[in-house]
C-alpha cells in the first residue's frame, strides 16, 4: 500500500527505531528526503546515512541514528508541520524557531531544504517541512 506522506513516514520510523536504540533504520529513498537526511546530518542529529540502488525503483536509504554517552537518544522529537492536507508557508522573518533555539525547524526553499537559522540568515521564506529537537 502506498504512503500518502513520505516525510511523516520518515519521521515515524526514526523516532520508532531511536525508541528501540536501534543502531540504523531502512526505508524506501527520494530526492526529498536525502535532503531531509542530509540536514539531520549536519545539525548533527544523525551520524550518516547511505543509499542503495538509487535510480531503481528499490532504492533504499539508511540512516545511522545518533546516540550520546550514556546511550540517550539525540533526537529527542520529530514533529512534521506542513501535511498533504494543509501546507504551513512562512516568509524569512516570520521562520518559527523550534524550543527557544535549541530545535531545528527544517524549511523547504527555491534553493532546497534549509533549516530555520540558515533561511532567516538568506532572508529565504518557504514551506516549513517539519520541527527537529
Amino acid at each position: 500500500m502506498p504512503v500518502t506522506d513520505p516525510i511523516a513516514d520518515m519521521f515515524a520510523r526514526i523516532r520508532n527505531a531511536a525508541r528501540i536504540q536501534s543502531p540504523y533504520v531502512e526505508m524506501p529513498a527520494s530526492k526529498q528526503k536525502l535532503a531531509l537526511a542530509e540536514v539531520l546530518r549536519n545539525e548533527g542529529f544523525i551520524s550518516s546515512f547511505e543509499t542503495k540502488g538509487l535510480g531503481s525503483p528499490e532504492q533504499r536509504m539508511r540512516i545511522v541514528l545518533k546516540y550520546g554517552p550514556r546511550g540517550e537518544q539525540v533526537i529527542q522529537g520529530l514533529k512534521r508541520i506542513s501535511k498533504p492536507g494543509l501546507r504551513v508557508y512562512r516568509p524569512s522573518k516570520k521562520v518559527p524557531r523550534v524550543l527557544g533555539g535549541l530545535g531545528v525547524a527544517i524549511v523547504s526553499t527555491s534553493t532546497g531544504l534549509m533549516t530555520d537559522r540558515q533561511a532567516r540568515k538568506g532572508n529565504i521564506g518557504g514551506e516549513v517541512i517539519g520541527f527537529v529537537w
